[in-house]
């Protein structure tokens, strides 16, 4: 879908490209209330909006959708751009749009978050956007604490809260002949080959208890069993299940 030509009644193949002396004085004509000026300016910018949705192509949501978000997200970079901020638009609108996609994500989100940790990540979303729009850079977690009036563990659990579920087939890296995807980044700690062969040993070595001694064991560490529990069962005594057990013990680890 994020390959199709018309999105939105908009041919994506003929969309303008304005140079940055162009946007200059679109801009400067913007600010004047020109709305001729402020369409020319959109219609050429959404070339930016199609680049960032490419960004979140595989969660399945309609492509469409996420192109007029995107326009919201532009939209809302044009209403608060300043020139005298020296820096190109393009730096500053793509984080707009970013945020405005990620919100749309979130509010149509499966995942259910409490209610109060989601007004704590949106305050902290509108603080950052008006930092970057004061001071033309990213602000740290700290500035946002501050500003919120609220710890910095705070901060960071609520935007972890509401951070957006990936695939584990997501694609992280690609050079043209190999894929590296999320799974092939995560550690694996109950499926190493350390823990295959110990499994192997245990097997190995169980295979030289009796009958009885492997049932025992396998009461008492594969089933949760107490020993008292165990001599119930099997019809002994608990002090006969401990002198098994611990002769069974004894003579796995000497086979392992």
């Amino acid at each position: 879908m994020i390959n199709k030509v018309e999105i939105c009644g908009v041919n994506t193949a003929k969309l303008p490209i304005l140079t940055n002396e162009q946007k200059i004085k679109l801009f400067e004509r913007i600010k004047q209330g020109d709305a001729a000026a402020r369409e020319e300016f959109i219609n050429g910018n959404l070339r930016l909006v199609l680049s960032v949705i490419q960004r979140f192509n595989n969660r399945g949501e309609n492509i469409d959708d996420l192109f007029q978000v995107g326009c919201i997200g532009l939209i809302k970079s044009i209403d608060n751009f300043d020139l005298k901020h020296q820096v190109k638009f393009s730096t500053y609108a793509v984080p707009m749009i970013i945020g405005e996609v990620r919100r749309y994500l979130r509010d149509y989100n499966s995942i259910r978050v409490s209610r109060s940790l989601r007004d704590i990540a949106y305050k902290a979303l509108q603080a950052k956007e008006r930092f970057v729009n004061d001071n033309a850079r990213e602000p740290s977690m700290e500035e946002i604490a501050k500003e919120l009036n609220i710890s910095k563990q705070e901060l960071v659990f609520a935007l972890d809260a509401i951070s957006d579920p990936i695939s584990l087939f997501e694609l992280v890296y690609h050079d043209g002949t190999d894929n590296v995807f999320v799974m092939d980044q995560l550690c694996d700690d109950k499926n190493t080959d350390n823990v295959w062969l110990e499994n192997i040993a245990l097997n190995e070595a169980m295979k030289s208890l009796t009958s009885r001694e492997k049932h025992i064991l396998n009461l008492r560490f594969f089933q949760g069993r107490t020993q008292m529990e165990v001599a119930d069962e099997i019809g002994i005594s608990q002090a006969q299940v401990s002198r098994l057990e611990k002769s069974a013990l004894a003579q796995m680890r000497k086979n392992m």
